[in-house]
């Protein structure tokens, strides 16, 4: 299983599920330390072509953290063969605009919102 922990945050891969879950408060500074994040999620894109991110218990993603995913969803959108849903909460203020503007980058991209 791929995962990164810290004190403020968790990320991690379930294969099970075609899934990668992130939970807590993720505020990196700068693309360089979002690296090993981006990592992360290339490294499921190769594994599966079908897959999700839930970041339904990501409270907060700095401009930083939103920029690496725009980054992974650009590169999807290059690869052309991958279906990825976006899970979100519509709780979370972030995460209902800033997961609209990712579909913008990508339209194939699913979004669900509890």
């Amino acid at each position: 299983m791929l995962e990164i922990k810290t004190d403020d945050y968790q990320i991690w891969h379930n294969s099970e599920r075609s899934t990668v879950f992130f939970r807590g408060f993720l505020r990196l500074a700068g693309m360089e330390e979002y690296r090993p994040v981006m990592e992360l999620l290339m490294n499921v894109i190769e594994e599966t072509p079908n897959f999700t991110i839930n970041l339904q218990e990501l409270e907060f993603l700095n401009s930083s953290g939103i920029s690496m995913l725009s980054m992974f969803v650009i590169k999807v959108r290059e690869k052309g063969d991958v279906n990825l849903v976006l899970q979100g909460s519509d709780k979370i203020l972030w995460q209902t605009k800033s997961l609209k503007n990712l579909q913008r980058l990508m339209p194939g991209i699913k979004l669900e919102f509890s």
